[in-house]
């Protein structure tokens, strides 16, 4: 998402390497090719200004200590600013009620109704009962989508296919969640047009009978600033809690997540990416602040794999590693596990240093597939015990996975090799240190 923006903010910031003081030449020369960079993006151009003035003022009354430099100092100052303008702290939303009501609102085609499924899922996690409500009633596929995600995700959906009123379906909704204890109630609405008055007529009736404890807005950030000025509209009209941001891995210049907060203030509390229903991240001002100038999110990374890894299941592996039994069944498993945590680029983006280093590398989500078809082609026996794969075999695997012999043989050295390492870990833990390290240490 933010690939040409954090190119060039690090672009802005090396004009300041190498240079021992903070001047009041050197930091404008810097805070311009920013706010170039931020407009580049689709920052509104008031909020590049404001915020690029800021930096300036702050960097040219800060003392820069002897072991920072002067471009380390505005890469902080630059994040502090970058992360107060899109917030400051996450924002929760809201569950008071019984039920908790969640009306959900936004342009056609912002990915409403997959944010509907992915808000079910989320909510679902924290051990609470949640109905989804099918209130588009202008579009039956939406309706049909809807009954998909919910089966997906294990929620009910309610739907009244022979009702047309949006406020009755949900007023009824509601008290159908009472009569069966189900604590939240998501409303997916029909997409609507910030010009179309009769719809936008619609959806302010809706929130005023149903007096939800929580609006969002759902926002297709791939429009930039196009859905600062929707949602400024909207928000003119029903008052919104939060703003939603969806197709973030799409290829988008970011100017929505940087802007959206200071034109309409209101938070932004989700982001979404891809179709999965587990793609549905939290928004932390200060992590994606981290992540547009190259630092990484670790803390983000740790926490999907927190979500993803099994427990129980990352001990049998541990003691697998440790007896030097790991083979290709777990190899194929720790690949399916990875692949559930989000896309490659996206992770690798989350590794401090990783996005920069790797950004002229093609980095496809499809990496994996030759690797898989080759040990998909493989017997259980093979995958369970890989030193039965001789030549004859591993030429009957390539035909089998459509790869080369060549991608077969790579694979298994690779494996090999891994194997080989992880052997020699395991003999230094149980061991200690060896001869070699010790007169190394000596010296």
């Amino acid at each position: 998402m933010f690939d040409n923006l954090s190119q060039k903010l690090d672009k802005a910031f090396k004009t300041l390497k190498g240079q021992g003081r903070i001047t009041e030449i050197n930091v404008a020369t810097t805070a311009k090719e920013i706010r170039k960079a931020l407009i580049d993006a689709d920052v509104n151009y008031k909020v590049a200004k404001s915020v690029t003035d800021d930096i300036k003022e702050i960097a040219l009354g800060r003392e820069v200590l002897i072991s920072v430099s002067p471009g380390q100092l505005l890469v902080k100052i630059t994040h502090e600013e970058l992360t107060k303008l899109m917030g400051g702290e996450k924002q929760e939303i809201s569950l008071k009620g019984d039920p908790s009501v969640i009306l959900i609102a936004g342009l056609q085609g912002s990915g409403k109704t997959t944010f509907s499924g992915k808000l079910a899922a989320y909510i679902k996690k924290q051990n609470r009962n949640v109905l989804l409500v099918a209130c588009d009633v202008y579009r039956p596929a939406a309706i049909d989508q809807l009954k998909v995600l919910g089966e997906q995700v294990g929620v009910e959906v309610y739907t009244e296919p022979d009702n047309k009123k949006p406020v009755e379906i949900s007023k009824n909704a509601i008290e159908y969640a009472k009569k069966n204890n189900k604590k939240v109630v998501i409303i997916d609405t029909a997409g609507r047009l910030a010009i179309d008055e009769q719809m936008m007529n619609e959806i302010a009736e809706v929130k005023k009978a149903i007096q939800p404890s929580e609006t969002l807005f759902v926002v297709d950030s791939m429009t930039g600033q196009d859905a600062v000025n929707t949602a400024k509209a909207f928000n003119d009209r029903i008052n919104f809690d939060g703003v939603v941001l969806t197709k973030l891995d799409g290829d988008t210049r970011g100017g929505a997540a940087i802007s959206i907060r200071a034109v309409v203030e209101k938070p932004i509390k989700f982001i979404s990416t891809g179709e999965k229903m587990d793609a549905l991240d939290v928004f932390y001002p200060e992590r994606m602040a981290s992540r547009i100038l190259g630092m990484g999110d670790v803390v983000s990374l740790v926490e999907r794999a927190q979500q993803v890894f099994d427990e129980e299941e990352t001990k049998k592996l541990n003691q697998k590693l440790r007896k030097n039994q790991f083979n290709f069944e777990d190899f194929l498993n720790q690949i399916q596990q990875i692949k559930k945590m989000g896309s490659i680029k996206d992770l690798v983006g989350m590794i401090p240093g990783m996005g920069k280093m790797m950004k002229d590398l093609p980095i496809d989500d499809d990496a994996f597939k030759p690797i898989e078809a080759i040990i998909f082609s493989m017997t259980k026996e093979e995958r369970e015990n890989p030193d039965l794969l001789s030549g004859n075999r591993r030429n009957r695997i390539a035909k089998g996975s459509g790869t080369s012999i060549q991608q077969v043989n790579n694979l298994l050295k690779q494996f090999e090799d891994m194997r080989k390492m992880m052997k020699s870990m395991n003999k230094m833990q149980g061991k200690g240190i060896p001869p070699n390290m010790k007169n190394l240490m000596k010296r």
